[in-house]
């Protein structure tokens, strides 16, 4: 909070110490939310617009929540992303309470022609929920679960984390597909996809997804399902963030049991060659129950080069010795933490004590497989160099994933076997070119052997590129960003362009 602002909450504060309490912490919040001078922003388009004191201090008079503007208390903690090496400064964040916020906010970006980001959990790896001189729409403050266990199903605020959810639904011994680390907000996540430990037994989440309420770019509530507004129900689910703000989605719950068998299985990276073989073999032939990822790290502290598998076993115990002691004979293992565990816990395993601590750079793409000469590119071009940690991991999909048509959806990589990852990461403290041309340079050897990328993970493409990810589904698309976005002012994400 800078000087004048403290002064005058000060002052404010004095003003009220004979009112009742209500009344008083009224006057204090009116206090901290005032606005005292023009905002200077940027437009969706690039150029600079100067907002009038009198009409940023209606709209935030409008909202439930808050208006942060750059110097108020909370401003920092609320632009900041999970990767940190990203660091921008939006002019305004609207922290939204509820739906009625979120159409508030889009209305006011969209009058003014202001670039928009919009935040739930802040995992874009690039950066796109957040912004320089636009504004956000932090979903932070939106949240909340209502599970139905007579229905199956679980209505989820926009601005929920998964690990809400998981733990409300695992309550009733239900379950839905949920990501893999507790702390990634729900909208992101389920609209470009949602892979996670029980995708490859219950699809993505996206595939779950009943109903959504969504305010699109003309600020109107919406409902999206079979039904009602159906083409914007098959766009949401895949499309991203292009179409608008979702608010609240509706679930489908699957019955499943709270102790599941997983854990890591950690090799020597001398054994690299001939595990990424099993686990080539392996993967592809596993049950649906079975969801297993790979990791290898590579780092010039011996301790930190590793090569493991992590596995996530929900199907009937009596067949967990079965589909998992093969794992145990892809090498010689030096860690064996598969055990018997809650789903929870498990879900939580990955996440990090520090998220904020690093910054970090990656590439991503689906592979049908993983073939002889890939095994050869990605232990051959894995390099330790002082400063950094480098890593390579799939994410495993298929099973139920794979059997739903791909056009059903918006989603269209339903041949992936896997979701294949080279990232590389970095105190924030220090230049990270030569590690980011590094894993480029890496990635370059790699890329030939994906067909289309993970909008979730990697947004930042060409619309030549958004068009070719997109297959057969982009022109649907467009046709659905023409009716509900035609001026394009949801536009950082994997961008579906409008020709209206």
């Amino acid at each position: 909070m800078n000087r004048r602002r403290f002064v005058q909450s000060a002052l404010a504060a004095a003003g009220t110490m004979a009112l009742p309490t209500g009344q008083a912490l009224a006057a204090i919040y009116q206090a901290l939310t005032q606005v005292v001078t023009d905002v200077d922003a940027l437009t969706g388009a690039g150029t600079q617009v100067s907002l009038q004191k009198s009409m940023v201090q209606e709209f935030s008079d409008s909202l439930r929540g808050r208006l942060l503007l750059p110097g108020n208390e909370g401003y920092d903690t609320a632009r900041r992303v999970i990767n940190g090496s990203i660091d921008k400064h939006p002019a305004l964040i609207a922290q939204c309470k509820g739906a009625a916020d979120v159409s508030q906010s889009v209305s006011f970006a969209r009058e003014h022609g202001l670039l928009l980001a919009v935040k739930c959990g802040g995992h874009s790896f690039s950066g796109k929920s957040t912004c320089d001189g636009g504004m956000m729409i932090d979903l932070s403050p939106l949240q909340g679960v209502r599970v139905d266990p007579l229905a199956r199903t679980a209505w989820v605020a926009g601005g929920s984390l998964l690990g809400s959810m998981d733990e409300e639904t695992m309550g009733f011994d239900l379950v839905t597909t949920a990501g893999t680390v507790s702390h990634t907000g729900v909208g992101g996540l389920t609209l470009g996809g949602g892979f996670g430990r029980v995708g490859r037994r219950f699809g993505l989440a996206l595939d779950n997804v009943i109903s959504v309420d969504i305010i699109t770019a003309d600020g109107e509530f919406r409902r999206a399902n079979k039904d009602e507004n159906p083409d914007l129900y098959w766009g949401v689910r895949g499309g991203g963030g292009n179409f608008g703000v979702v608010t609240a989605f509706e679930f489908q719950l699957h019955p499943m049991q709270r102790q599941v068998i997983g854990g890591e299985i950690v090799f020597p990276i001398e054994q690299a060659r001939d595990v990424l073989k099993f686990y080539a073999d392996y993967s592809a032939s596993a049950p649906d129950d079975l969801y297993l990822d790979l990791t290898m790290g590579k780092s010039t502290e011996a301790d930190k080069s590793f090569i493991l598998m992590h596995a996530c076993y929900s199907g009937p115990e009596s067949e967990a010795e079965k589909v998992l002691a093969p794992l145990r004979k892809a090498g010689t293992p030096i860690k064996d933490g598969i055990k018997a565990v809650d789903y929870v816990e498990i879900q939580k395993s990955w996440d990090n004590s520090d998220p904020r601590a690093v910054g970090q750079y990656l590439k991503s793409g689906f592979t049908a497989g993983i073939s002889d000469a890939l095994v050869d590119r990605l232990i051959d071009g894995m390099q330790a160099d002082a400063g950094r940690e480098t890593l390579v991991f799939f994410q495993h999909s298929g099973g139920a994933i794979g059997r739903v048509p791909a056009d059903a959806t918006a989603f269209p990589n339903r041949d992936a076997q896997h979701n294949m990852f080279a990232l590389v990461s970095w105190d924030p403290a220090i230049d990270p070119s030569t590690h980011i041309s590094y894993i480029r340079q890496y990635w370059n050897t790699l890329a030939p052997f994906t067909n289309g990328w993970y909008t979730n993970d990697q947004a930042d493409q060409t619309d030549r590129k958004v068009r070719a990810n997109y297959k057969g589904n982009y022109d649907r698309l467009v046709q659905v960003k023409n009716t509900y976005d035609p001026t394009n002012l949801f536009r950082r994400n994997a961008n579906v362009t409008p020709t209206t």
